[in-house]
């Protein structure tokens, strides 16, 4: 049974079986074929059999490993190595089939190769996964052919692997940079001017040719002497919160990916950032009640407690509860913070049903309200109509577009700041309110 297993006649032994039935027939109305046909029907069967000891003769035919990173990247390009070692001494060729998650719902993964003798392969082959969780790999066959074609042994290796997908670390590492420097232009970050001080004393030094005139501390220069001035520096161990919706309206896609996604992703780049300038980084998510809460903090565990927070997070098909998120906000953030409030709004009255609490919630604390532009209604918007039908569904989709900068305007009357952004370009925008911020002293 353990022979039979791994033994699969191929298309070309097929393909010769009924060459030969045809060559049989017409030898009914040639006899002279008869013995041409019987002899290459000798053949068959002997070519068949040399074709299964080749294969079949070495105990260890074939060697191959799959190589996992230790956790997927949601929404990038993760790659998958395999090493294949080939231990006949004659030329081999493989076919690799390698039973992916069934999350990726590919049916028809097909890798060919043409192994030299004795010799080792390394190949690389990219999944883009799209939903957070865990993800398990069955096995990854390898059919092994000789140069006849006729018989294909069979290897399994790399059962039941699991990789867990979390949320895009690949992007925070992109991004990591920006912490030190706003002057990554390449990457669509702002450099933002800087208005007047910040508030953190530094120090009191000497006096020094280019130095603001203003920030001459005359108490010290009395004492001393000799001009001296007060020096001043970012502001530090501010908390900033990311707040992310994950009921109903974050369930949209786009790109294959939630806009739950795209704003766990953005959160994750942003407390990193926040970190390294040193403020505080705190998540939470919200829809029927508050929860995966991590308090804002900058010790070196953060970013792997945050990561694990956001790492199962999944919408819940519910109307968010707002008054709940004003009450857990009222209760448990007592300093004023950064709060990015992660959510989508697609008309006024739904804005205005929630009003209420954001200005609650902005009296306190410094709020920043993102929501999406609807992509595809741009893309309707932008298309030319070719019916009245046409005509008539292209101002409502302009009605709806319209609508998303009004929020913007809604919000801005009541001194809440606000970023309508595209799926895609959330997490620059995001960065680049959060300098701007830290620039001009807003916080």
């Amino acid at each position: 049974m353990k022979l039979i297993k791994p033994f699969y006649i191929q298309n070309r032994f097929f393909y010769a079986c009924i060459t030969i039935i045809i060559l049989y027939v017409i030898s009914f109305l040639f006899p002279r074929l008869l013995n041409i046909v019987s002899l290459l029907l000798l053949c068959l069967v002997s070519l068949t059999v040399l074709d299964t000891i080749l294969l079949f003769f070495a105990k260890k035919g074939i060697n191959a490993n799959r190589n996992l990173p230790e956790k997927f990247s949601n929404g990038d390009q993760n790659n998958i190595d395999l090493t294949i070692e080939n231990f006949y001494t004659f030329p081999v060729n493989i076919n690799i089939i390698d039973e992916i998650p069934e999350q990726f719902q590919v049916r028809n993964f097909n890798i060919t190769r043409t192994l030299k003798p004795t010799s080792t392969t390394k190949l690389q082959y990219q999944l883009r996964p799209v939903e957070r969780g865990e993800y398990h790999f069955g096995k990854l066959n390898i059919y092994a052919t000789s140069f006849f074609g006729l018989i294909a042994r069979r290897f399994a290796f790399s059962d039941q692997q699991m990789v867990p997908n979390y949320p895009s670390f690949i992007q925070l590492k992109k991004y990591n940079l920006i912490a030190f420097s706003n002057n990554l232009l390449q990457y669509g970050i702002k450099k933002v001017r800087r208005l007047g001080h910040t508030m953190e004393f530094e120090q009191i030094k000497d006096y020094v040719l280019g130095d603001d005139l203003r920030t001459i501390n005359w108490k010290a220069t009395a004492k001393r002497s000799s001009l001296m001035v007060n020096q001043f520096q970012d502001e530090k161990s501010q908390p900033v919160y990311s707040v992310i919706d994950k009921g109903r309206v974050m369930k949209m896609p786009f790109n294959q990916l939630t806009l739950l996604d795209y704003a766990i992703n953005a959160s994750l780049v942003i407390s990193n950032v926040a970190l390294k300038k040193h403020d505080k980084a705190g998540i939470f998510t919200f829809s029927k009640k508050v929860e995966n809460r991590v308090v804002a903090q900058k010790r070196t565990s953060q970013m792997n407690l945050i990561l694990e927070a956001l790492y199962n997070v999944n919408t819940d098909f519910f109307e968010s509860d707002y008054s709940r998120l004003y009450a857990d906000i009222k209760r448990n953030i007592t300093h004023r913070s950064l709060i990015l409030l992660y959510t989508n709004f697609e008309t006024l009255d739904s804005l205005h049903r929630q009003l209420p609490y954001l200005k609650g919630i902005a009296k306190s604390h410094l709020l920043v309200v993102i929501f999406f532009k609807n992509t595809e209604l741009n893309q309707f918007i932008k298309t030319p109509a070719q019916t009245i039908q046409d005509t008539y569904d292209k101002v409502i989709a302009e009605k709806f577009a319209f609508e998303k900068r009004l929020i913007v305007n809604e919000l801005k009357k009541y001194g809440i700041a606000s970023i309508l952004t595209t799926p895609d370009n959330l997490t620059l925008d995001t960065i680049n309110k959060y300098l701007e911020i830290k620039a001009r002293g807003l916080l």
